[in-house]
């Protein structure tokens, strides 16, 4: 049986001279042998060919970055907003949610790494007076909203093959924080193999496996469209349509200030009859490490930061502000109907490459080896290629301290810490309390339940104008 196996394998890897996956194949148990055919079954070698074929094709964003302009954009949680205009906003998104049309989605595929957490990112503990993780946090926040509006909300929550079977033991343990279980769609999204920069072959990672890497945040579509839900008889997409289910909301889980499903962010997008609304936060540096939202002709595009050209990245308006100035945070509205329709276009979403250091198996001893410099190419999709797609795509500007401060960098580091974070966590509520009148003492951590409140304006009125709050407090 195994010998015809690797028969009909080699006859599948040979046009495109990747036969060395199998290079130890007869060392390995008949389950590696099963493991390492499922692995090889799933791969597109005619695309993966042509992926590397085109890795040094220049990227599309620098044919684009001289015509860039600002986007069409509005503007909440700033100085510079329309008191009017968002109100009609706030209105509008708040039916939307009393008629349960909105869901959420939060990408959770990413391990704590680089926080020396070896567990999934959503799992770390993050609140300054609670110690809540990050995932509890944004639960509570999704369950704050469905109390309020009185909808269920269904909750996607995307892993990775790295994280997925802890993160579900995880949320499984806790209940969901609240939610009910037939909410909560818990999707895995898919892989790519890492090729040699050199030869494009594929890398193992072991004798009987390959080294695969999450396929981007952009697998979200394909997670969505295609990955079936724990019922197994829908899709995770038939399923919010089957639930009248028109707009998605989409944050990563390091972001514990986002404002889940906030209703004037959905007003902006509903009431301008966007198809993809993107929040930006206003550059301060030209040079900031962000994706930059920009028109080009009627069509909104994002270009990496690595990918702006210097001299672009510092061009100036007239009243010496940035022409290039919305950096992307990684929040979202989508249509379903954008998603839908995308999901059936296969070039909605390209394939980004980057050179990375990738640890792999050497064909001749055996032994892993683990790279100084960057020796393999990886592919990826990213979720804000949509944007071209989509009809009348706005931005929305929001202010980093209410809304942007993601938990990236190692304990210690100046900025995007736990450290740092927590602090961004506790100013964030110190304000509130200040919006209703009551003053924390200078030092105290203040941490703010998403059931207490979820918003300055949900505060309101739960605690006494001219109250004190002398000590680390936790209002839940």
């Amino acid at each position: 049986m195994f010998d015809t196996m690797k028969t009909q394998l080699l006859e599948k890897l040979a046009p495109f001279r990747q036969e060395h996956l199998l290079t130890f194949w007869d060392s390995l148990t008949a389950a590696e042998q099963q493991h390492l055919a499922a692995q090889i079954e799933q791969i597109d070698f005619a695309q993966l060919a042509q992926l590397y074929a085109d890795r040094d094709k220049p990227a599309e964003s620098l044919t684009l970055a001289d015509r860039a302009a600002e986007p069409p954009f509005e503007q909440f949680s700033t100085v510079r907003r329309s008191t009017s205009g968002a109100g009609n906003a706030y209105a509008a998104g708040e039916e939307l949610l009393r008629q349960g049309k909105a869901a959420a989605v939060l990408v959770a595929g990413g391990q704590g790494t680089r926080l020396g957490f070896d567990h999934p990112k959503g799992m770390y503990p993050i609140g300054p007076v609670s110690g809540k993780t990050l995932f509890q946090i944004h639960f509570e926040k999704v369950l704050a909203a469905v109390r309020r509006y009185g909808h269920r909300i269904p909750y996607c929550v995307m892993t990775s093959p790295a994280t997925h079977a802890e993160t579900v033991e995880f949320l499984t343990g806790n209940k969901f924080f609240g939610l009910k279980e037939d909410d909560v769609l818990i999707l895995c999204q898919g892989t790519m193999p890492a090729v040699s920069m050199d030869s494009g072959k594929v890398l193992l990672a072991d004798k009987g496996g390959l080294a695969l890497s999450p396929d981007g945040h952009g697998g979200m579509l394909k997670a969505l469209s295609f990955s079936r839900t724990a019922c197994g008889r829908q899709t995770a997409l038939e399923t919010l349509k089957s639930r009248g289910i028109e707009y998605l909301f989409y944050n990563q889980v390091d972001n514990p200030l986002v404002r889940i499903l906030s209703p004037e962010m959905l007003g902006y997008h509903v009431l301008s009859g966007s198809e993809l609304t993107s929040q930006v936060i206003r550059k301060t540096n030209p040079l900031d490490k962000v994706g930059n939202v920009v028109k080009v002709g009627d069509k909104l595009y994002v270009i990496e930061y690595s990918d702006l050209p210097n001299d672009v990245a510092e061009r100036r308006k007239s009243d010496g502000s940035l022409q290039i100035w919305a950096g992307s945070i990684a929040v979202h509205i989508f249509n379903v109907e954008l998603l839908e329709r995308c999901s059936k276009i296969a070039s909605s979403l390209p394939f980004h490459t980057a050179r990375k250091k990738v640890s792999y198996t050497d064909l001749q001893t055996g032994e892993t080896v683990k790279p100084s410099e960057p020796n393999a190419v990886k592919f990826e999709r990213f979720i804000f290629d949509l944007l071209p797609s989509a009809k009348n795509a706005i931005v929305v500007e929001v202010d980093p301290p209410n809304h942007y401060a993601p938990l990236k960098n190692a304990p210690g580091s100046p900025e995007f810490s736990p450290e740092t974070v927590s602090a961004d966590i506790s100013a964030m509520h110190t304000s509130w309390l200040e919006q209703s009148g009551v003053k924390a003492a200078d030092g105290v951590n203040v941490e703010i339940s998403p059931l207490f409140a979820d918003s300055p304006e949900a505060l309101a009125g739960k605690i006494a104008a001219g109250a004190a709050v002398e000590k680390d407090t936790y209002f839940e």
